[in-house]
């Protein structure tokens, strides 16, 4: 699976992982009336999400150009609520590029 999402506002790398720190769990726990753990490590332009109580390893890769932003993963056996996962960060990627 993989999304492109325009870089429209010339986010940068280190910029959108501060963001996803400080804002994503919060975002995706209230969207999901849920508690999930989420973490975060970043080497250059790659960012990469994991959800340790639910994806063993990383589970989505997020790749910062000043074009766009791309959303993967190398998961070739989806968890329970994976979808629910990427559309959810998806989502938040989009409200805070555009």
């Amino acid at each position: 699976m993989t999304t492109e999402i325009e870089n429209i506002r010339m986010v940068t790398a280190e910029d959108l992982f501060a963001t996803l720190k400080t804002d994503f769990a919060d975002y995706l726990n209230k969207k999901l009336d849920a508690a999930v753990a989420v973490e975060f490590a970043r080497v250059y332009d790659i960012i990469d999400v994991s959800f340790p109580e639910i994806i063993a390893g990383v589970a989505f890769h997020i790749v910062v150009s000043e074009k766009e932003i791309i959303l993967s993963t190398d998961n070739t056996i989806p968890a329970n609520n994976s979808e629910a996962l990427e559309e959810q960060l998806t989502d938040f990627l989009e409200l805070n590029l555009n």
